[in-house]
């Protein structure tokens, strides 16, 4: 392996084309069930649900405090507000299948 990493970006257009190629949807339903698959994960999670995909992974919400930072830009003191924050936890299989791929390149 060189070191190098390469990054590229997954989309929602690739995954509607693939839907296009391998399954024969239109684009328009490729991208509507696109569509409707993020929409009930969206609203899992804006309704505190966590979102458990069997093989994939957990989506989950998480509470951030309150804390003290600095502004970056003059260094003063600034409080950040507590937020809620979406984590991703992937499973074991997930885990297991990119590190077998990953040491097949090697």
């Amino acid at each position: 392996m060189t070191g190098k990493h390469i990054t590229t970006t997954l989309t929602k257009a690739d995954i509607a084309d693939a839907l296009y190629q391998e399954i024969g949807l239109s684009k328009t339903e490729s991208n509507d069930l696109i569509d409707g698959i993020l929409g009930h994960i969206s609203d899992a999670l804006i309704q505190g649900r966590d979102v458990k995909i069997a093989n994939f992974g957990k989506f989950k919400l998480a509470q951030k405090k309150e804390r003290l930072g600095r502004n970056p830009r003059t260094g003063e003191p600034a409080i950040i507000a507590g937020r809620k924050i979406v984590t991703f936890k992937p499973s074991p299989y997930l885990i297991r299948r990119v590190d077998s791929a990953r040491k097949n390149e090697r």
